[in-house]
C-alpha cells in the first residue's frame, strides 16, 4: 500500500511542478512575444500568434520545455520511483505532442520539441536510477 501512495505521490509533485514551470515557460513567451493588444482568444487568433513566434523564442521554448519536463519527471521517480517517472513523462509528452499537433509551428519545432521532451525525460529517469544503483552498491 505504502508503494501505491508513494507512486501516486511522485505523479502529483511532478505533475505540480510540470505546472508550475510551465507557467513560467509561458510567461517568458508572454514578455518576450506579447499577445496582441486586440486578442480576443480565438483559435484562428492564436494559430495567427503562434505563426509569428520569433524561431529565437521557440529554440528557447525547447530548452525550458526539456528542463521542465526533466525536473518534473526526476521528481516523480525519486519520489515514486520509476512508475510516477512514467506516468509523469507519459502525460508530458503526450500533452506536447497534442500541443505541436494543434498549432502551426514551423516543422522544425514539431520535431524537435517531442524529441527533446522524450530525451528529457528518459535522463531524468535515468539520473534517479543511477543515483538509486551508487547508494545499493555503497550499502
Amino acid at each position: 500500500m505504502k508503494s501505491i501512495l508513494m507512486t501516486i505521490a511522485g505523479i502529483v509533485a511532478g505533475m505540480i511542478l510540470a505546472f508550475v514551470l510551465v507557467i513560467g515557460v509561458e510567461g517568458f513567451s508572454a514578455i518576450v512575444h506579447p499577445l496582441p493588444a486586440d486578442f480576443k482568444g480565438t483559435m484562428d487568433e492564436m494559430c495567427q500568434h503562434v505563426a509569428r513566434y520569433p524561431h529565437w523564442v521557440l529554440g528557447v521554448v525547447v530548452l525550458l520545455w526539456g528542463a521542465t519536463a526533466f525536473l518534473a519527471v526526476w521528481v516523480a521517480t525519486k519520489i515514486g520511483r520509476i512508475a510516477a517517472g512514467i506516468v509523469v513523462a507519459l502525460l508530458l509528452i503526450a500533452a506536447v505532442v497534442f500541443n505541436v499537433a494543434m498549432l502551426p509551428y514551423p516543422v522544425w519545432f514539431k520535431a524537435v520539441m517531442p524529441v527533446a521532451m522524450l530525451g528529457a525525460c528518459i535522463l531524468g529517469i535515468r539520473r534517479v536510477r543511477s543515483a538509486i544503483s551508487m547508494e545499493s552498491s555503497a550499502s
